[in-house]
Parts: structure tokens; C-alpha cells; sequence
């Protein structure tokens, strides 16, 4: 081997090197590509390279990428995928073809841009992927005519398995970032609908607390009007529910239209705004809030609400006469269980409940737990105690299907 031959077979294998870390490095594919014709056209001392992909349904060759050729030549077909040409016939056989002279290759097919470029010898080898898909072929061109030897063949194969890798590899990549943009479309995606499910519960929250309190002002207004005794009461027992549900709504659409409820925070603002419906000459009376968080269904914090609502309002019309005393709610889950009790106790008076009463609402708070499971007992001997023991039910899924 002379010393011409050593030096090119050294430039060759540095022009591997240098384009192995460059393409594994770069993750545009089609960059990799360009490069890759680039260093094998100068690597072979070759004018024209050109990288054509293989596309199944047409069964034809693409040509990706190429160095040396007029505009609008990548991105042509170059071939059938068959043995019609030198390229298709590499890449049927997987064995690379050398022209030494198109003038004499009788039964090749040629497309016309290579009378253009004066084409006259060229090199075809195979692309193929490491498990075994072929990718395309990879060409050299020269418009003067070339003795390729087997050192030349060798290079250029070297160069397409770099090639294959890298071009698998940049594929890889290709579908990573696809994926990852397709990710953050879907976290935007769900960004805005959380953003607008939130404008949404906004605006409903709004609406619900304007029409309960368009109620309230209502029945406070009639309260004024001449009536006996009992219908004030009763009209003073209807407004106390619809406050009742009014702080219901309130920590419901506070949360985002959720269909679950810390029922500790409920009962400590429900607290909070029941002694704002009783007389000046209750001012008296404090309540005590002492509760866990434990998180019930709508059905089930609704029950608690009226029930807790119905005791307290009890305390305050019947068991302190002096005006003066304390309630005390306290809301506790069983360790380890799905279990909760819910007592309601004050300092009064106390009162003897007849059987089957209605009175002080006895009625009322029984059905009530009856409807998420529950049992209650009432001792009143020593000021009043109310138990309610009731399990905790799953809520259902947070938000509505139509907002997912």
C-alpha cells in the first residue's frame, strides 16, 4: 500500500470518528443526514453524495439529504426500490453496486438530473438499521470516472452503519420529543379546562349565594309581618335550613365543583354563622367548635348540617331560659375504621323527650341520620347530649365528566 493509500485510509477513518460523536450528539435527524453526505463526499474525494430513504407504500427512494447538487434535488425520488437502478438494486440485495461508467450500464434506468450533473461513476450501499430494516442507501457520485476500490467500499460502509445508528437513534429522539410535546399539550390542555372549571365554580358559587340570600332577605322580611308565635317559629326554622345549606353550597363550591366535603371545616363556619340568627338576647351563649377533618360525601355532610343546625338551635330556644351557657360540637373518626361520631352538647337545662315527639326537632334529626346510615341518641338528663355514629362514605369522582 503506497503512502497515498495509508494517508486516505487515515482521513477516512478520522472522517468515522469526527462524524460518530457528531452524530451522537446531534439530535436532528436531519442535520445528521446533511453531515453524513457532506464528510462521505469529501471523504471520497467525491464532487455529489446523496442519502435517499426508503418509503414502503410508494416502494420507491427519497432522496433526505446530499452535498454538491442544484437546488430542488433533495427531496426528488430517485429510483424504484427495485433493480431497475443502481440504487434500487443495492437496496434489494443489500450488496453494494460501483458504476464505472453509466455511459455502458445498458440496463439501469437513470433519472435526468444526472445528465445535469454529468454523472459518470457512482457507489450505492445499503442503510440498514441494526435490526435489520433497511433505512435507504447511501451514494457517492463523481462526473469524472472513478476506480472504487474494496478500501473505498469499506469506508462507505463503515459509514452507513454509523449512519444506521445514528439515524435510529435521531428517530428515537424524533418520537421522545414528540411524546414530550404531546405531554405538555395535554398539561396546557388540562391547565386551561382547570382554569376555566375554576371561572365556572366561581361564577356558579356566586349565583348560589346570591339567590340563598335573596331567600333569607325574603323570610326575614315576612318575619316582620303581624303572625302568632308558632309561625315565627317556624318561619325562623326555615330560615336557619336554608342558612344551613347556604354554608353547604359554600365550602361545596369553594373546593371546585367537587363532590366531596371536609366535613370538620364545614361544621367549624356553619358554627360561625348560626349565632347570627338568633336574638340579641342570646348573646350569651358560646359555641365551642372542637373537630377532625374527615372528608364525607354531599348527601352526607348535608344530613350533618341540618342535624348539627336542628340540636343547635334547640340549645338556644329551650335550654338556656337565663340566656347564658355553651354548646360544644365535637366531630371525631374511630381509629382505624370508616367510623365517625359527631356529639352536640350544652350546659342547659335538659328536657325528657316523649315517645315518637316531634319536638325539638327529635323527629327530624332522627330521619335524618337514618338517611346516610347513621344512629343518634339523645340523653338530656344533665343539659342535652346528641350522638351521632355514621360511617364515612366514598365520594364519588371529583368532577363531573364533562369537565375532564
Amino acid at each position: 500500500m503506497t503512502a497515498d493509500e495509508v494517508s486516505k485510509l487515515l482521513r477516512q477513518q478520522a472522517a468515522l470518528a469526527a462524524f460518530g460523536s457528531f452524530a451522537f450528539r446531534e439530535r436532528d435527524l436531519q442535520k445528521i443526514l446533511a453531515e453524513a453526505a457532506r464528510v462521505c463526499a469529501e471523504g471520497l474525494g467525491a464532487p455529489y453524495c446523496k442519502v435517499c430513504r426508503y418509503r414502503p407504500v410508494e416502494n420507491d427512494l427519497l432522496i433526505v439529504a446530499g452535498f454538491g447538487w442544484h437546488d430542488g434535488i433533495v427531496g426528488q425520488v430517485v429510483s424504484q426500490a427495485d433493480e431497475t437502478s443502481p440504487q434500487g438494486r443495492a437496496f434489494s440485495t443489500g450488496k453494494p453496486v460501483i458504476i464505472y461508467d453509466l455511459t455502458q450500464a445498458r440496463d439501469y434506468n437513470f433519472p435526468a438530473f444526472y445528465g445535469e450533473h454529468h454523472i459518470i461513476s457512482s457507489v450505492d450501499v445499503l442503510i440498514s438499521r441494526l435490526d435489520g430494516t433497511p433505512f435507504g442507501v447511501l451514494e457517492i457520485d463523481s462526473a469524472e470516472q472513478t476506480t472504487y476500490d474494496i478500501h473505498d467500499v469499506n469506508f462507505l460502509t463503515g459509514f452507513a452503519n454509523i449512519l444506521a445508528e445514528a439515524v435510529a437513534t435521531g428517530e428515537r429522539n424524533a418520537l421522545l420529543q414528540r411524546t414530550i410535546e404531546a405531554m405538555e399539550a395535554a398539561v396546557t390542555e388540562k391547565d386551561r379546562l382547570i382554569a376555566e372549571r375554576d371561572v365556572l365554580a366561581e361564577e356558579l358559587k356566586h349565583r348560589v349565594r346570591n339567590n340563598l340570600q335573596l331567600v333569607y332577605s325574603m323570610l326575614s322580611r315576612h318575619m316582620k309581618l303581624p303572625a302568632s308565635a308558632e309561625s315565627q317559629g317556624s318561619m325562623h326554622s326555615i330560615i336557619r335550613r336554608v342558612v344551613t345549606l347556604s354554608e353547604v353550597y359554600e365550602q361545596l363550591l369553594g373546593t371546585g365543583l367537587g363532590r366531596a366535603i371536609d366535613l370538620g371545616v364545614y361544621l367549624t363556619a356553619l358554627c360561625q354563622s348560626l349565632p347570627g340568627l338568633q336574638s340579641q338576647q342570646h348573646d350569651g351563649i358560646n359555641i365551642f367548635c372542637d373537630v377532625q377533618n374527615i372528608v364525607v360525601d354531599l348527601d352526607t355532610v348535608t344530613a350533618i348540617g341540618m342535624i348539627a343546625a336542628e340540636a343547635i338551635a334547640n340549645s338556644y330556644d329551650h335550654a338556656f331560659p337565663e340566656g347564658t351557657g355553651t354548646v360544644t360540637i365535637r366531630l371525631t373518626q374511630t381509629p382505624g375504621t370508616t367510623a365517625a361520631t359527631l356529639t352536640i352538647a350544652d350546659t342547659g337545662t335538659g328536657f325528657t323527650e316523649q315517645p315518637g315527639s316531634k319536638r325539638h326537632g327529635v323527629g327530624l334529626v332522627r330521619r335524618l341520620a337514618q338517611q346516610i346510615d347513621g344512629t343518634v341518641t339523645l340523653n338530656a338528663t344533665n343539659g342535652t347530649l346528641w350522638t351521632l355514629d355514621f360511617p364515612i362514605r366514598p365520594a364519588p369522582q371529583d368532577l363531573p365528566r364533562s369537565l375532564t
